[in-house]
């Protein structure tokens, strides 16, 4: 488990050992997307892992004009491991960005602003670690057909789970054994039809250096969760995009199709990403406090007040799709009321019931896996930085089941709520941007809400569905 090279020498004798064949370079875009190019094993040398390799940047979204396009790709060694999927021996090895004109680290780099976040962290003198451990949940279908035409739009998503399947005729028979709707948290085989599939996906990320803690189904129909160790804000993004790559091509493998999307099924439960987070110094966790509300410190409480002070704007990094918000509606689990509690998961930060010392955290539920790992972090930790500088109190605790409460009640009590729209978050942005000044450029925050208001918000909005025919046609 963990690193499998330390050095640039490291990775050659590593290389040599595992007879690798190919080289895989990956970086992250503003979406979160992993992209690669493959070198030849024979054509890499120290000194392209020193000074890096040049990349087109204007055929990445949102990034660099034609006529700067030229950009380098530095790859960092501690990051390789094997690629468990290629026929060939191949090592992946994850890059950050470098923008040759103005000589620095590039500014859209989703994996070189976490690193900037690090180092805030440290200059504001809080703490000099932020530990994050996300929890990512995920589908499995055996079929999946979408069409978006002029004048047609649908799609079809099928898992032998699904209660639909209930009368369908298999080949071998109808075992008719499946968790229905919200009914999947826990059950056994054989209505678990994912344990073997899990198991896999746990060895291989395993295989890969990540610590594995446990595999399970989830709520909803076709759903799974594996959870993994915790680690620094940059190592726990890299794990998300290695697990998420684990996870797909598993699937894909066996036949099955994954996905992270936040909301697939009408009805049923949704895909989030819970992230637990804590500062520690010199180390010490300064989220720890014996003996108050949560074992939280008064520096937990003011991150909490931070992160839900900013968190209409921060949602626009947590929950990027306008698929984000159809997961955040009451009566699914929708973490979207902007409180906190102990043990109780209708809070949008909920402190983890009997953590000691070394395991007092706060988990925020709202986020999603349509979230570039390394950006949400990255908000999360500048919004709650910016709480723990103003002293900011978060409105709680709130101990009842908030899922409960009707809309009336939530303002009553004066209890803020998460935009219900991709567009309220990004407006949220345009109107509360200043937190993350320390770490994000006015030209990458303009880039991004701008990207997302381009290819989410307005595409969204445009098109006509299914529910509008259905509820208007006859108007």
């Amino acid at each position: 488990m963990g690193k499998f090279v330390n050095s640039i020498d490291e990775f050659f004798e590593y290389c040599k050992e595992n007879e690798v064949a190919f080289v895989d370079f990956r970086f992250t875009d503003i979406k979160g997307t992993w992209h690669h190019l493959t070198y030849r094993m024979s054509a890499v040398d120290a000194d392209v892992l020193k000074n890096g390799m040049p990349f087109d940047g204007s055929s990445v979204d949102a990034w660099q004009p034609i006529n700067k396009s030229d950009m380098i790709l530095k790859p960092d060694v501690e990051t390789a491991f094997l690629d468990p999927f290629t026929a060939d021996p191949t090592i992946i090895v994850i890059c950050d960005v470098f923008d040759i004109y103005k000589n620095e680290m590039y500014e859209k780099c989703p994996r070189s602003i976490a690193k900037k976040a690090m180092k805030y962290l440290e200059k504001t003198g809080i703490g000099d670690t932020a530990y994050f451990g996300p929890e990512n949940e995920f589908f499995i279908f055996d079929d999946v057909r979408f069409r978006d035409d002029t004048n047609s739009s649908y799609f079809f998503v099928n898992t032998e789970e699904g209660e639909w399947s209930s009368d369908k005729k298999f080949e071998y028979g109808n075992m008719g054994h499946r968790p229905g709707t919200k009914g999947g948290y826990f059950p056994v085989q054989p209505t678990d039809s994912m344990v073997d599939l899990r198991a896999e996906m746990m060895q291989v990320l395993e295989q890969i250096g990540l610590e594995v803690i446990l595999g399970h189904h989830e709520v909803a129909q076709g759903q799974g969760e594996i959870g993994v160790k915790y680690g620094t804000l940059v190592e726990a993004a890299d794990n998300v995009q290695k697990y998420k790559y684990v996870v797909k091509m598993v699937a894909h493998l066996n036949g099955k199709t994954a996905t992270f999307m936040p909301k697939p099924l009408l009805g049923d439960n949704g895909s989030g990403m819970h992230v637990h987070q804590s500062i520690w110094k010199s180390g010490k966790n300064l989220f720890y406090k014996k003996g108050e509300y949560g074992n939280l410190s008064d520096i937990a409480r003011y991150y909490i007040g931070g992160v839900l002070k900013h968190a209409r704007a921060v949602a626009a990094f947590t929950n990027p799709s306008t698929n984000s918000y159809k997961r955040l509606i009451p009566g699914f689990e929708a973490p979207s009321i902007l409180t906190y509690s102990s043990q109780n998961r209708s809070a949008s930060c909920r402190i983890p019931y009997g953590a000691g010392e070394k395991a007092t955290r706060v988990e925020m539920r709202f986020p999603d896996s349509t979230a570039c790992p390394y950006l949400a972090f990255s908000a999360m930790l500048l919004a709650g930085l910016d709480g723990i500088k103003n002293k900011y109190e978060p409105i709680g605790p709130m101990d009842e089941d908030l899922f409960q409460l009707t809309l009336d009640e939530i303002r009553e009590k004066g209890i803020p709520q998460l935009p219900h729209t991709l567009r309220g978050s990004l407006e949220a942005l345009i109107r509360d941007n200043e937190f993350l000044k320390p770490v994000m450029t006015d030209l990458f925050i303009n880039t991004f809400k701008d990207y997302k208001f381009e290819t989410q918000v307005w595409p969204d909005e445009a098109r006509p569905t299914a529910f509008e025919y259905m509820s208007t046609y006859s108007c």
